[in-house]
């Protein structure tokens, strides 16, 4: 019997409740992961935006950072936006004082690469793998500065990468939740299916 996939969104802070909505209209049950045994029971995860610097103090704080990255190393499909590109990275550029990701993709990622919170901008963005472009909006967004050789290159933005698959784990610079396109969040259910 093949059951609908179970999808956390980790909510420590950020828009969870929209990444929520986006994985219920992309047929996953799809709840909310604060704790340890909240992970432990789901199938996915998604790192919603907000703040990197509070994602990684918060998951520290809630006993999450270790079982977060066992089960990511351990093959948990993940996806991350914006800030969670960030928390998915092995290397941060230009990290704040104590700030440590989960790791699970070979990239270096630039924090607030895009400018400032004034500067937040939405834009036409070609997704390897979806048909027709997705609406990115893009918030004190990051870029990834370079990738492993194992990692693909999803989408670009104005020469800058802001779409990366590694195996099991996917980023985006862009908030795709944040438009009522539910084609990304569809192809990152399709993953967890496929791991299933």
């Amino acid at each position: 019997m093949n059951r609908t996939p179970v999808i956390g969104v980790l909510a420590l802070q950020g828009d969870v409740r929209e990444h929520l909505i986006a994985l219920a209209a992309a047929d996953a049950v799809a709840r909310p992961v604060r704790r340890p045994e909240e992970l432990a029971e789901v199938d996915g995860l998604v790192v919603p935006g907000g703040e990197s610097t509070t994602i990684s103090k918060l998951a520290t704080l809630f006993g999450l950072m270790e079982p977060l990255r066992e089960r990511i190393a351990a093959g948990l499909p993940v996806y991350g936006t914006c800030a969670g590109l960030i928390m998915l990275a092995d290397k941060i550029l230009d990290p704040r004082s104590g700030q440590e990701t989960f790791g699970g993709i070979d990239m270096i990622v630039r924090r607030n690469a895009f400018g400032r919170q004034n500067e937040s901008f939405e834009a036409g963005v070609t997704v390897a793998g979806i048909e027709g472009p997705v609406e990115g909006v893009f918030i004190r967004a990051p870029w990834v500065e370079s990738v492993g050789a194992e990692v693909e290159v999803l989408a670009e933005h104005e020469g800058h990468v802001v779409a990366v698959r590694q195996g099991r784990a996917l980023a985006t610079s862009f908030h795709p939740e944040l438009t009522g396109d539910h084609r990304v969040h569809s192809l990152f259910v399709d993953m967890v299916r496929a791991e299933r």
